[in-house]
């Protein structure tokens, strides 16, 4: 087979030359513009700021936005959620993008599934919604970390949210990848993005005053050119506003909102004001009150399961009174279900579990979650820690544990430590003896000036009688689907009538042709976390306020489900299903 190249045909590179000054000839007395799809030829300005109005092109442009972030509802119901957004008389979909979820390795990147971030928009345009992109890299969106990887803290110097090398080596590879995904997406390449947010509250924190800028000049150097917004609250909007950027507000009262915007005229002139976060709901804590106000103030437009509030209905008829077209109608209720109760017919200590995983790490030091040599270098970002030492005596044991540890002599439970209880007294022992901490990450703050110490397990040495323990036998216990598929069925063995714990217990939730959403109730069961074929559906402990878990019935198969629930310290008969939530989460549109 004969290869053609250049240098065996002279006559036809002369051609091939002469080719192209011809059609350079021709390109110059071309009209460009011509060559612009017509769809494209009227998005030439965006969306702009214009004294006192939002400017569309050359129209005046209300922004009537609300939150549903993708990440949090299952792909299945992303075009459910985002028709009621529509049909309750809003114009723009605003989203964050969490940076931990879509680079859970350093260099790896996740955007299939409920990640696919270009999905999400498109569907949003194809519904009739503008898109304002909230890409962080902090976001705080009350999610671990505010939604930064765990695997920054693997730095023992790392400064986040700063121009620190360590971080912005990570930020500009992160986004080199994000940004490639999002340019096709804005307004003036023909998508639904019409604005994008730098960073998210940033004068709140404000510990170097080069990092803003930055985080801009990253931003508009991989090819962002739509409206710039920054987002600030009443303690950071002073120190937030960023030159080239337009300051927006968040908020929970109308007092707020006469005080904020005062201070913004005095600091951008005649801008239009703009409520990025005008706070409908608020986040419980375990052991506390639930948070429920009137709707006429502060509270949920959406259930978790999608379900109207009162909130809902009293936006609806405000933005349809404003709006001088008739409302699309809200979509029907997603159907509830409840089904059959399940009763765990298979159990797994946590100590026979053991046997069953790999290697564990041997270290003569505690090792933090962050730093174990596990998930290709990353370190372990959620779940639980398990530590194992041998001691030859009793005394006082001490040290930072974070955020809950129970400690085992053998396999005996003989108490927690955790923020509050810093000590705790071994009893008497004869001979050597394995202590354990059984650690637990229960999340890593979201806000605040203390992000750069959100380390979870043991943190420093762990001491008895002030002398430091060595010699540390460590287990990653993620809990990821992959941690559970090493146990096949003939690990298992039947309910004991007194069962060993900490340990996990199997059954199985029958499910009809038409899987349906549901809602678990854990009653006589203390602590701990259940997943449904695989999933991490999420955490139950019996302090409350949340006494129910949202299961979607997109997550769930016709025929048999698997429920594995991973306890603590005392499990109950069975796992009831109901069709009525019990103070479960609220997923917010602001």
């Amino acid at each position: 087979m004969t290869t053609w190249t250049l240098r065996r045909r002279p006559g036809r590179t002369l051609g091939f030359l002469l080719l192209v000054v011809l059609s350079f000839l021709v390109l110059r007395r071309l009209d460009w513009s011509t060559l612009i799809p017509l769809w494209l030829r009227h998005r030439k300005l965006g969306l702009q700021a214009k004294g006192q109005n939002f400017m569309l092109e050359d129209s005046i442009f209300w922004i009537f936005g609300g939150s549903i972030h993708y990440f949090r509802v299952p792909k299945e119901y992303w075009r459910d959620r985002l028709l009621k957004m529509k049909a309750c008389g809003l114009n723009t979909l605003t989203t964050y993008v969490p940076w931990n979820l879509h680079e859970p390795e350093r260099g790896k990147f996740d955007f299939s599934g409920n990640l696919d971030l270009e999905a999400f928009v498109l569907l949003a345009a194809e519904i009739g919604l503008w898109v304002i992109l909230r890409p962080g890299p902090y976001i705080c969106s009350e999610v671990d970390l505010g939604g930064l990887p765990s695997w920054l803290l693997q730095d023992s110097g790392m400064k986040l949210r700063t121009t620190y090398k360590g971080f912005t080596e990570a930020v500009d590879l992160y986004f080199d990848h994000l940004m490639s995904r999002v340019v096709p997406l804005q307004y003036k390449h023909g998508g639904p993005v019409i604005a994008v947010q730098v960073e998210n509250e940033y004068g709140s924190y404000n510990k170097d005053p080069a990092y803003m800028p930055y985080i801009k000049k990253a931003l508009e150097d991989r090819g962002i050119i739509e409206l710039l917004l920054t987002s600030d609250n009443k303690d950071g909007l002073q120190k937030g506003v960023v030159h080239g950027v337009l300051a927006t507000i968040n908020l929970q009262s109308q007092q707020e909102l006469q005080l904020l915007s005062t201070f913004l005229f005095s600091v951008q002139g005649i801008q239009p004001k703009m409520v990025m976060e005008y706070w409908t709901g608020w986040f419980d804590s375990w052991g506390g009150p639930h948070n429920i106000l009137d709707s006429s103030d502060y509270d949920a437009v959406l259930t978790e399961a999608g379900d109207y509030t009162a909130k809902y209905s009293k936006l609806r008829d405000f933005f349809g009174s404003v709006s001088g077209i008739p409302l699309p109608p809200p979509p029907d209720l997603l159907p509830k279900m409840s089904y059959e109760p399940v009763t765990p017919s298979y159990y797994l200590s946590l100590w026979d579990a053991l046997k069953y995983m790999e290697e564990p790490i041997k270290s003569e030091k505690p090792i933090n979650m962050e730093n174990l040599p596990v998930n290709n270098g990353n370190g372990q970002a959620f779940g639980y820690i398990l530590y194992e030492t041998t001691i030859s005596s009793s005394g006082i044991l001490s040290g930072l544990v974070c955020d809950r540890g129970q400690v085992f002599v053998n396999s005996v439970s003989i108490g927690f430590l955790d923020y509050q209880t810093m000590k705790i007294i071994i009893p008497r022992i004869q001979g050597y003896t394995v202590l354990r901490i059984l650690v637990e990450n229960r999340g890593r703050v979201n806000y605040g000036n203390n992000i750069d110490n959100q380390r979870k397990g043991l943190i420093g040495n762990l001491y008895l009688d002030n002398s430091p323990l060595k010699n540390f036998r460590i287990y990653s216990l993620d809990m990821k689907k992959s941690f559970f598929q090493r146990f096949d069925m003939d690990k298992w063995s039947t309910v004991p009538e007194a069962p060993a714990f900490p340990a996990f217990f199997l059954g199985g939730l029958s499910v009809g042709l038409s899987p349906a959403d549901t809602f678990l109730k854990l009653e006589g069961w203390e602590k701990g976390v259940v997943f449904i074929n695989g999933q991490n559906l999420g955490r139950y402990w019996n302090i409350g306020p949340q006494e129910t878990l949202y299961l979607p019935g997109a997550w769930l198969d016709k025929g048999i489900n698997q429920v594995i629930i991973f306890e603590e310290t005392m499990a109950g008969p069975l796992v009831q299903s109901t069709d009525i939530p019990h103070l479960g989460r609220n997923q917010y549109i602001n």
